[in-house]
């Protein structure tokens, strides 16, 4: 039986490498995020090829606009009979592709803070002062009052996160998490797969130390092995 709670970041150009990689990946993997970079290049196509193929799809599109523009696009990729999508979690967001995902099994997943970012990168975007840690949980808790399936935090948070009351029964799906010797690369908030599920996190998301590996199924194999046991 494949561990879904490995997710693997299929940020690769275009839907033919995605496909290519998720051949030389091979069956343990069952769950992949497709992002906004390979919009262009296919996306959509290679997560309904993906689908077809029983794979689970999580679209990483990070939805930010207008009330009714969210919806509206929600609503649209619903059709896709995805598994997981994600938008800014603020509340009017969240509450739009809530409306745009009725009728549909789309979880909907609010982003709080990039794992990208520290603290001088939201002064420089002009974010209120506090620590991350608390802007995360603070706005993980209104994302999921306003109705959010779980959020997208940083394996540092998850455990702020999950002991929050908002969060009984809701995913917590984390990136920026690199195996024990991996390159940070731009996550700056970053943990290892067993951390990050043992302090509260439903899925752990890994991109580049598997798919810019060598052997992306051993790095991906590896990734799985230090998981701890369900």
């Amino acid at each position: 039986m494949r561990d879904d709670r490995l997710i693997v970041a299929l940020d690769v150009p275009n839907a033919i490498a995605g496909m290519e990689m998720v051949d030389r990946i091979g069956p343990e993997v069952g769950f992949y995020k497709i992002g906004l970079g390979m919009l262009t290049g296919g996306g959509l196509a290679l997560a309904n090829e993906l689908k077809e193929q029983g794979h689970r799809i999580f679209l990483d599109m990070k939805l930010f606009d207008i009330g009714a523009t969210v919806e509206a696009a929600v609503r649209g990729l619903a059709q896709f009979d995805l598994d997981f999508l994600t938008v800014h979690g603020d509340p009017h967001v969240v509450r739009a592709a809530r409306e745009g995902a009725a009728g549909s099994d789309l979880k909907i997943l609010a982003v709080t803070i990039l794992t990208s970012l520290d603290r001088d990168d939201l002064d420089a975007a002009l974010i209120r002062d506090g620590a991350i840690p608390d802007l995360v949980a603070e706005r993980a808790g209104r994302a999921l009052e306003a109705g959010a399936d779980g959020v997208i935090a940083s394996p540092q948070e998850a455990g702020m996160i999950r002991a929050l009351s908002e969060s009984v029964g809701k995913l917590i799906v984390t990136p920026g998490v690199r195996p024990a010797g991996a390159a940070l690369g731009d996550q700056k908030r970053v943990a290892t797969p067993a951390s990050a599920i043992g302090d509260g996190a439903d899925h752990i998301v890994v991109g580049r130390p598997i798919w810019q590996a060598d052997d992306p199924k051993a790095a991906a194999a590896a990734v799985l092995a230090e998981l701890p046991a369900r």
